[in-house]
């Protein structure tokens, strides 16, 4: 039998409360945000008719396009992809949170684009966690330096730190990498950074994310189903 979007989300939210009870936590603590990548904007229409409000998208124009589509409706947009210095423009205006920020250049070209009329753009620092080569993020060794440069740049409000760890099947690795992650962010608090934001755990991994203390979980699969990605569209890195 077919479920809809609307009972997708209420899986993944009841996932989420299960989740915080077992760690201890308030599930008001851990916010879900639909990373609707390759999905239509109906689909994200949907999602919003059952009560979502934030979305998450890889590619650029894919997102931005949909952002403006769906202006009307008050959502929040967070950009969680691969960033390129050429694509900066675009992600500074039309989303309100950026994720996947790696490297200073990034960061100080999203500061000098961002339209002075628009509230600070929220950004987290993304991390390789898991040491890849392939994956996108700093090492863990580089955040401390990253994250004071990024927080004294205008226009940006830095909230915390992101992570898209190897998958597997160990979940007492995933946490190691999780627990990794957040004890960076406490690294950044006591050296007097204001952080309030661990963005790590999607669809496979969302229990031992927030165990680990996440705040905001990255779910696409667990609410749209499995994506039939267009061939002009480059696999992007990590799944949600």
């Amino acid at each position: 039998m077919m479920t809809t979007i609307g009972e997708r989300l209420l899986a993944v939210r009841a996932r989420i409360e299960a989740a915080t009870q077992a760690a201890g936590r308030d599930p008001a603590g851990v916010a879900l945000l639909a990373v609707s990548k390759t999905w239509p904007a109906e689909a994200v229409r949907a999602a919003a008719a059952a009560g979502q409000r934030a979305f998450g998208e890889n590619y650029v124009q894919e997102g931005v396009d949909k952002a403006e589509a769906l202006r009307a409706l008050g959502l929040e947009w967070h950009f969680i992809g691969p960033l390129q210095s050429n694509k900066t423009r675009p992600i500074a205006n039309a989303f309100d949170w950026v994720h996947s920020i790696d490297r200073l250049k990034i960061a100080e070209r999203l500061s000098a684009q961002r339209d002075v009329h628009l509230p600070a753009l929220n950004v987290c620092i993304q991390v390789n966690v898991s040491g890849e080569d392939s994956k996108s993020g700093v090492a863990p060794d580089a955040v401390a330096a990253l994250a004071q440069a990024v927080a004294a740049l205008p226009r940006l409000r830095l909230r915390g730190l992101m992570c898209i760890p190897e998958p597997s099947a160990d979940v007492a690795l995933l946490r190691a990498r999780f627990a990794l992650l957040r004890r960076l962010r406490d690294e950044l608090l006591g050296a007097g950074l204001v952080l309030d934001t661990l963005s790590m755990g999607m669809s496979h991994d969302i229990e031992p994310a927030i165990a680990e203390g996440a705040t905001i979980v990255r779910v696409g699969t667990a609410i749209f189903g499995e994506r039939i990605r267009p061939a002009s569209i480059p696999a992007a890195a990590g799944s949600a």
